[in-house]
């Protein structure tokens, strides 16, 4: 696909002819392809894996998760920036690292935002975030390309001029390494310890305090969002959130009621190198652990298990799983490009869930231990609550160590 950069290309009909505008925006494929369209949000370059989002809603949450580092996020529903954003909605814990999505892919131009709680417009707020953009592509094509093929690496570009380097674009995209054997943790995790007493948004009230704590539980932060840390303190807990490199001696020595392994970008086994051996020696101490996303990941790896790398991946919040332990199906947010392999389940771990899309697994469990893990979002909040019982699972396990009566789920 050639793209003619510079200047505005004539078109006439009849007698009338007018300028129409250049691309000042290309998504360059590592196969060579040139998608054409308009800049959006940050002015340069990013290299990343394309991924698409089928989610309707909740473009700020998604952009901001850190769980998507790495990425160039497309989004299949064609109004996105409707609503604007602002800052209730951000999920990112760490301000100070990088973000999430390198880059977003748009079908229709940003409008102004029509919303009461908006503060700000989406592209504004792209700016600010450094996040680049492009508008006026054919998602639903792109979609289906990626369908087929999977998840290509390419450059996203936004230069206002409409001046480009094709050959350039094509070659960076094709020599990027991708994100197999990608740790990319140490971008999105905190750099030092901290507590969390914030707890969930309410109509006409905002967020609330967790001022009363009844039990301790330590976060190992590998990319946590927000609302994770909310719903944790929701549930009566002091939370203490470590940086993703902390040992087994820093988990231990807070002596915590229960550990959680947060959701976090790239190639669980390649984070699993350092974080693993921490993982199992909280197991080892039989504290009751639950893992969400990333975490799940390197739990599995933790328990004996392998990941592997997916074709399209899951990103969306409209994802049916079944909950093996309930008989129910939940409608799930999920965002992931790897999975656990079922197959390498060792004996003594079940398998919870599963994606009822393609039968991957999204859950597992350690027999007889109070250790447990989805592959999902249960925070994100899409069913819309289907998966919170998930938190007062994990509470009650704590409960049941402490010799408490559990509460219902």
């Amino acid at each position: 696909m050639s793209i003619a950069t510079g200047a505005s290309q004539a078109t006439s009909v009849g007698n009338n002819v007018w300028a129409e505008p250049i691309p000042t925006a290309l998504l360059v494929l590592a196969d060579g392809t040139v998608i054409e369209g308009y800049g959006v949000g940050a002015v340069g370059e990013a290299t990343a894996e394309v991924c698409f989002n089928t989610a309707m809603t909740g473009y700020q949450e998604i952009l901001t998760d850190p769980s998507y580092a790495g990425q160039i996020i497309t989004f299949t529903f064609p109004h996105i920036g409707n609503v604007g954003v602002n800052d209730d909605d951000i999920e990112t814990v760490n301000m100070a690292s990088s973000n999430g999505a390198r880059g977003v892919v748009l079908k229709a131009s940003i409008t102004e935002p029509a919303n009461w709680r908006a503060s700000r417009g989406l592209d504004q707020w792209l700016k600010a975030r450094n996040i680049i953009g492009i508008s006026g592509v054919d998602t639903r094509a792109l979609t289906a390309l990626i369908r087929e093929k999977g998840m290509p690496n390419a450059v996203i570009a936004h230069h206002p001029d409409g001046v480009f380097d094709i050959p350039a674009l094509q070659q960076a995209a094709k020599s990027w390494s991708g994100l197999l054997g990608l740790d990319l943790v140490p971008d999105v995790t905190s750099t030092q310890r901290f507590s969390w007493d914030e707890t969930v948004w309410e109509l006409g009230a905002g967020y609330g305090q967790q001022t009363e704590p009844k039990y301790h539980v330590v976060v190992i932060d590998f990319g946590i969002k927000r609302n994770i840390l909310r719903l944790l303190a929701n549930q009566g807990c002091k939370v203490t959130v470590l940086p993703s490199t902390a040992t087994a001696e820093d988990v231990l020595s807070l002596n915590p009621d229960g550990v959680f392994l947060s959701n976090g970008p790239g190639d669980p086994a390649a984070t699993g190198v350092y974080a693993v051996p921490t993982i199992r020696a909280v197991i080892d101490a039989d504290i009751p652990t639950f893992g969400i996303c990333l975490g799940h990941q390197m739990l599995g790896l933790a328990l004996g298990g392998t990941t592997m790398k997916m074709h399209q991946g899951h990103h969306g919040a409209n994802h049916p799983v079944m909950d093996f332990t309930t008989g129910k199906v939940e409608i799930t947010s999920m965002n992931h490009g790897f999975a656990v392999d079922r197959a390498s389940l060792p004996a003594g771990v079940s398998e919870t869930h599963v994606s009822l899309f393609d039968g991957t697994n999204c859950g597992l469990a350690l027999d007889g231990r109070p250790v447990f893990s989805v592959q999902y979002h249960p925070e994100a909040s899409p069913g819309p609550q289907d998966s919170h019982y998930l938190f007062t699972r994990f509470i009650n396990h704590i409960r049941s160590r402490l010799g408490e009566a559990p509460q219902p789920e």
